[in-house]
């Protein structure tokens, strides 16, 4: 199992510059679990004493208000770690983080791997970047609810998930590849999935949005870009 972890590890942006000893010290403290689709890996305000990497499967991570209210956080993609707020801070999980298809995760204990970030400081400063990407991504969406409608948010909605879900096809289209459900998609932003649904449904008879025959979006990114410029 360890083999797999090394191997999982050698492809995160975040590791990729480790030699194989700083790689291993890594692989040394994690251990990989399976989880099966609708368990919680975590429950917000649980306590925060470890992190975790997608080797495969899909993790929603979501936020409930005291009236029961979901808003989707974000939903990883395979290799990437979750929580981000998981390193150098003390306290609870802030959201709570559901399987939505049985998924295998890599587990790192945060005390262990905090003395590893503090042993290799390059690794440090990666890190910290990482989490200013996070951080710009998150200021960036405040901007969306702030000073943009329901329309134009669902639009920017569909650009981000490009970047952070998508493969790129040609020049021109994006094919977001994971399965999101209007009402995800409207849990993203705060909205209905009435008002999504229609929103979609807009932007699908302008062309600038197609479904394809396994259901993922296929968005024609320029157009879209300039639907909301």
């Amino acid at each position: 199992m360890s083999d797999v972890i090394f191997n999982h590890f050698k492809k995160v942006p975040l590791f990729k510059d480790l030699s194989d000893e700083e790689l291993q010290s890594i692989v040394d403290i994690s251990h990989m679990r399976l989880y099966k689709a609708k368990s919680f890996v975590f429950l917000q305000g649980e306590k925060l004493d470890r992190v975790f990497f997608i080797h495969s499967g899909k993790i929603k991570i979501q936020i409930t208000d005291l009236s029961g209210k979901e808003q989707i956080v974000s939903i990883p993609r395979t290799g990437e770690m979750f929580p981000h707020v998981g390193i150098f801070r003390k306290g609870t999980f802030p959201a709570h983080a559901e399987v939505l298809k049985t998924a295998e995760l890599i587990i790192t204990p945060v005390a262990d791997f905090e003395q590893i970030l503090i042993k290799y400081p390059e690794l440090c400063i990666k890190f910290f970047k990482f989490l200013g990407e996070k951080i710009i991504d998150l200021q960036a969406r405040l901007v969306e609810q702030t000073l943009h409608n329901t329309y134009d948010q669902v639009i920017m909605l569909l650009l981000r998930l490009c970047k952070s879900n998508g493969v790129s096809l040609d020049k021109n289209q994006y094919k977001i590849t994971t399965h999101f459900t209007n009402r995800e998609l409207a849990n993203m932003i705060g909205s209905s999935r009435e008002t999504v649904n229609r929103t979609i449904n807009q932007l699908r008879k302008k062309e600038l949005v197609e479904i394809d025959s396994e259901g993922f979006f296929v968005i024609n990114i320029e157009e879209l870009q300039a639907e909301v410029n």
